[in-house]
């Protein structure tokens, strides 16, 4: 058993689960005579995985200019239909909570990610669980800017905070209090350029200091974490600055800059497996975009090694739909590959997660008390940690999801409590 928190793996280990808690864990615990037993056999029990970036609602995968036009073609009501397989193929691959960083959809005034988030919730459709970002906040042309690169007045007028872009302390501070009026868990900013946008450059500051305090102030008085996307050395370093609480992707990154971030004790999320895809797929996207990635894909493995050795707090992160959702797990290979000892990315998926989105008082661990998310996965991985990419038990809330092979329709949640012991 993976305890989420031990340097080592447990041997024998048992989980007792009443309802949708954890009432008892450990090696050779006692099994209380009335419960259900699972015995799961050569299988190494862990916290449910979680994924610090992904995007449900999304699907960047295939030829680029094809996705963007049908962006333009589906109806918000559709798209929240097509997000429910994504949620369903998450869970299934182990992944029982994510932060789900930004829904924009060709400008669309709808919060699609907080309506899958509440028909999770209500029990409607399977899925983990989620925390929601709503828009991603940004600056006028930047990454976020879904008018950027096409003529002027093409979508009619430019678009302003009410669709997460502002300019200026005031305008950013308005933005905040907006997305949490709607429902944000969250909030998700792009202060440095961006790949998969037309119009900027990848590293290039997009946010002032000024615009940055004001974005992580009015968010953190609303009790609100602040993850922004950021690929440039600069932009980073004045995110740092200001408090904001993670870096996603983070490709330029100095070693100067990561010493600020481990002395802030901000936390990097890298999505290693966003670059992995797009630059399997490279010549399916625009040019300008080919050029992107491929300079923040040779930055980037030099960046995340740096991390590592100097011990800067990693929580995983994929941007999943960037890549196909139920690939997450593919992640933790990638940092493996990249020199993060296996014990260690099987903490930034699980405890460390658990501590950036603040909810480590819930889950994250295998302790008494917390929540009923468990997943099994063959053998060792901390001697194969591509076992993490073959779950084959999945439980969230104390109710079994999966528990054999997956298949396309395998998530359907048991109406029944169950009390579970596993070895």
């Amino acid at each position: 058993m993976f305890d989420g928190k031990s340097k080592s793996l447990i041997p024998n280990g048992v989980i007792v689960v009443q309802g949708d808690k954890i009432i008892d864990v450990g090696s050779n615990v006692a099994i209380p005579s009335d419960a259900k037993v699972i015995d799961l056999g050569d299988m190494t029990l862990s916290p449910g995985f979680m994924d610090a970036h992904t995007h449900l609602t999304l699907d960047f995968t295939g030829n680029f200019n094809e996705k963007r036009l049908k962006e333009f073609q589906t109806n918000v009501s559709e798209m929240t239909l097509m997000a429910i397989p994504y949620a369903r193929s998450t869970l299934e691959a182990g992944f029982t909570t994510v932060r789900d960083l930004g829904s924009r959809f060709a400008g669309s005034p709808e919060f699609v990610d907080v309506a899958l988030r509440n028909a999770i919730n209500h029990g409607i459709t399977p899925g983990p669980h989620m925390l929601v970002a709503t828009k991603g906040i940004g600056a006028t042309g930047g990454h976020f800017d879904s008018t950027g690169g096409y003529r002027d007045k093409l979508f009619g007028r430019e678009p302003d905070p009410s669709e997460g872009i502002a300019d200026g302390p005031d305008e950013i501070r308005k933005a905040v209090r907006f997305e949490v009026k709607n429902g944000a868990n969250v909030i998700k900013a792009a202060v440095s350029g961006g790949v998969l946008s037309l119009a900027d450059e990848v590293d290039t500051p997009q946010f002032t200091p000024a615009e940055m305090a004001a974005l992580v102030d009015e968010s953190h008085r609303l009790r609100k974490k602040v993850a922004v996307h950021c690929h440039g050395d600069q932009a980073a370093r004045e995110a740092i600055e200001a408090g904001v609480d993670s870096i996603e992707h983070g490709s330029f990154m100095k070693p100067e800059t990561l010493q600020l971030m481990k002395t802030k004790g901000t936390y990097l999320v890298p999505t290693l497996m966003a670059t992995e895809y797009i630059m399997s797929k490279i010549d399916s996207y625009p040019p300008a975009l080919q050029a992107k990635a491929r300079a923040a894909g040779a930055a980037r493995s030099e960046m995340f090694r740096n991390a590592v050795k100097m011990g800067v707090k990693i929580a995983l992160g994929t941007d999943a739909g960037v890549f196909p959702h139920g690939d997450n797990a593919k992640e933790f290979a990638l940092m493996v590959g990249m020199g993060m000892q296996p014990i260690d990315a099987l903490r930034s998926g699980t405890s460390n997660d658990a501590d950036l989105l603040g909810i480590a008082q819930a889950v994250g661990t295998l302790e008494k008390g917390k929540r009923a998310d468990i997943v099994a996965m063959p053998g060792d991985p901390t001697a194969d940690i591509t076992a993490t990419e073959r779950v084959s038990f999945v439980m969230k809330d104390g109710k079994i999801i999966r528990n054999g092979p997956a298949t396309p329709r395998t998530a359907a949640v048991q109406d029944d409590d169950v009390d579970l012991p596993a070895d």
